[in-house]
């Protein structure tokens, strides 16, 4: 079978005086009979090429499956009177909601069966389960086309009977008011933009619901939650760089909304509530790497702002928790997490004890403020992911729960994980890289490397434990995490320096990254292999252009590739709150500097590596054409005989396939691609 080539339309893109020419525009047209059959002709040569594969995929498929519990459950929380869990039944794909009343021991009583409501569904997915206040009442809002666009409904716990309200087009979440006939919601605009709060009162049908909010700035979007306390509603407007509260009292729907302060650009903030204050972190007062003040809830503007923990040049402030008497830090320094644990009586402050040179810990759930105890959880890449109850009077650690990894084969101390640093282009920037590999596995210029990446948002890939991963590392792969400019791993300098014309430093230190692990050894350019998805995909994308030879092979899952196109194009969702990410290309300077990097934009004819490149029909975040085009241009222009493959997954979205295990399918096509290349080197 001869590989398809998309026909060619020409289309000119003219802006600032430079002209392009697209010549696989027409691929957007998502309802063209002509490109769904170029789609699935692609499908086809994919199939074909992968069909040695088959068996293999299904040993990587059920290997994978077989390591996780068939019947697993979520660690019990407790809320407001229920303890409340999540399980999976053997032989059923989708999670099962629910709750005991006051003790473990008593009655389970199902809240939703999400598998009962994936009937007849090619996919399915729950936004969000959310109990009013008084227990007798839920919404539960779902997506069965993979855009991300939820309907919600509501449930009678009491009767089990479900509500004729139905509320399309919103983001999945919704705030129960303390009255428990009342929630908030967001509905999304035309370009899936989260851009308005309304309030709908239970038993009414939503055309007659309220309009709370509507964020008229297209950069910004909207979210509503509940504090920790359950005392105040909150809706915030948000950009890249700037924030904007109001609040309302959570048994008060008709209340005037108040602004804690009002949005001013490159200032972000977030609040949550403790008795007659709100604790806020924010980057006011240049804290670049964020600090936590309080206020009075009467009088709550930055003038009222008093530091509590104040900005440490070497420490990124991510994230905090209050209770009664503590007040606990997620911190980062020098790439790596800690919990910073505050005795607000004594001030005696201390860190929790890590030992793997590469991991990553966070606060749990924790819903009370009247304990002693705090959740976090903890991962490394060799130890799977933990739960555990630190006392903090008693200073004594309990391990709740930990990830099982079945089927007899794994052990912990079989696998080695380093960090190192690399030496980027500029002489000056150390680049970080986790590396995990089993014990057997040599370091040498015959072993194969999965370098993986991402490097935009101030998104940190941090070092955690996949069970999937385990099918290429005891099959004598290294993997590797390059944690590049763009994330913020180094603090939020390193996010800054990786953004808007700062871009190609995330490129190149992925590059300079790539060319340390053959340099020391760890593997060479013709076993080398990079992955990246969504902004990750740009990453692999643009790193092929500029340095074709460095890798044997890339996987591209859902590649945000058509950098230029889409962020002229404001009807595309996500554009116009990306430019304080990208820029904004209706700027010339902008415009010129995407286009430098764009990697549809500047493919050439030239060699490129093996291609595995993968999308969903129904991306909401990164539209199915991107790569389309790209790989058709890639066809086109390719002077090499390497394997390009590309994949559409005609029922689902930017996150793959929905079900606990379908998804696994997707990984096993993905590590059957790599060990094929392999093959094909031997």
């Amino acid at each position: 079978m001869k590989a398809p080539q998309a026909k060619k339309i020409e289309k000119i893109l003219e802006i600032h005086g430079d002209r392009r020419t697209d010549n696989y525009f027409w691929l957007n047209e998502r309802e063209n009979p002509e490109v769904i059959t170029y789609l699935e002709e692609e499908n086809a040569y994919e199939e074909l090429m992968m069909k040695d594969t088959e068996v293999f995929q299904e040993e990587l498929f059920e290997e994978m499956k077989a390591r996780y519990k068939k019947d697993d459950e979520s660690l019990p929380y407790f809320f407001n009177g229920y303890w409340y869990i999540v399980r999976y039944e053997e032989g059923k794909e989708y999670p099962i909601f629910c709750r005991k009343h006051k003790s473990l021991e008593n009655t389970e009583e199902i809240i939703i069966d999400v598998n009962i409501l994936a009937e007849g569904e090619t996919y399915f997915e729950v936004g969000s389960v959310a109990v009013s206040p008084n227990n007798e009442l839920v919404s539960f809002s779902s997506d069965n086309v993979s855009r991300r666009i939820y309907t919600i409904n509501f449930k009678n716990l009491i009767t089990g009977k479900v509500f004729s309200d139905q509320i399309l087009n919103t983001t999945g979440k919704a705030v129960w008011a303390n009255d428990n006939e009342h929630v908030f919601y967001i509905r999304k605009d035309e370009s899936l933009r989260a851009f308005q709060v309304y309030r709908h009162k239970l038993g009414t049908d939503s055309s007659e619901d309220i309009l709370i909010f509507h964020e008229d700035d297209d950069t910004f979007d909207v979210n509503v939650f509940k504090t920790k306390s359950m005392e105040y509603i909150f809706l915030a407007s948000s950009s890249t760089i700037s924030d904007e509260h109001r609040f309302i009292p959570s048994d008060n729907v008709f209340a005037e909304w108040k602004i804690i302060q009002p949005r001013i650009d490159d200032l972000e903030y977030s609040v949550e509530h403790y008795e007659d204050e709100f604790y806020i972190i924010t980057n006011a007062d240049d804290a670049t790497n964020f600090k936590i003040v309080k206020t009075k809830i009467d009088h709550c503007g930055m003038d009222n702002w008093v530091d509590v923990i104040p900005h440490r040049a070497e420490v990124l402030l991510e994230g905090f928790e209050i209770f009664r008497d503590y007040l606990v830090l997620e911190e980062r320094e020098e790439g790596l997490l800690q919990i910073k644990i505050i005795d607000e009586k004594t001030q005696e402050s201390y860190y929790l004890p890590f030992s793997d040179p590469t991991y990553t810990t966070y606060i749990g759930i924790n819903m009370e403020f009247d304990t002693e105890v705090l959740r976090y959880g903890y991962t490394s890449l060799t130890q799977p992911s933990s739960t555990y109850e630190y006392n903090m009077k008693e200073k004594t650690t309990l391990l709740l729960k930990q990830q099982e990894v079945l089927g007899g084969k794994f052990v912990p101390e079989n696998y080695i994980s380093e960090r190192v640093w690399a030496e980027s282009r500029d002489g000056e920037t150390r680049i970080p890289i986790s590396l995990v590999y089993h014990k057997d596995t040599p370091k040498s210029a015959d072993t194969p490397l999965l370098l993986y990446g991402y490097g935009s948002y101030g998104h940190t890939v941090d070092a955690s434990f996949s069970n999937v991963r385990l099918s290429i590392l005891d099959r004598g792969f290294i993997y590797a995490i390059a944690h590049i400019r763009g994330g913020e791993y180094l603090g939020r300098e390193w996010y800054e320096e990786g953004k808007m014309l700062f871009k190609k430093n995330t490129f190149f230190d992925f590059i300079d990254a790539g060319k340390y692990l053959t340099q020391e050894n760890y593997t060479s350019s013709g076993h080398l292999y990079a992955m990246g998805g969504s902004a990750g995909g740009l990453l692999v994308g643009a790193v092929v252009n500029y340095e074709p030879q460095l890798f044997n092979g890339i996987v591209a899952q859902v590649p945000f590739v058509d950098v230029v196109t889409t962020m002229l194009d404001e009807t595309i969702p996500l554009t116009t709150g990306e430019y304080d990410e990208w820029g904004n290309p209706n700027d010339k300077e902008y415009y010129q500097y995407m286009k430098d990097y764009s990697p549809y934009d500047n493919i050439e004819a030239k060699d490129y590596p093996h291609m595995l490149i993968t999308t969903g029909l129904h991306d909401s975040q990164v539209q199915y054409w991107e790569p389309a085009k790209w790989t058709a241009k890639l066809r086109e222009l390719k002077t090499d005989d390497n394997l390009l493959l590309f994949k559409t997954d005609m029922s689902s979205g930017h996150g793959g396939a929905s079900g606990r295990f379908e998804s696994l399918k997707e990984d096993a096509l993905e590590y059957a691609f790599l060990f094929k290349l392999e093959n094909i080197k031997k």
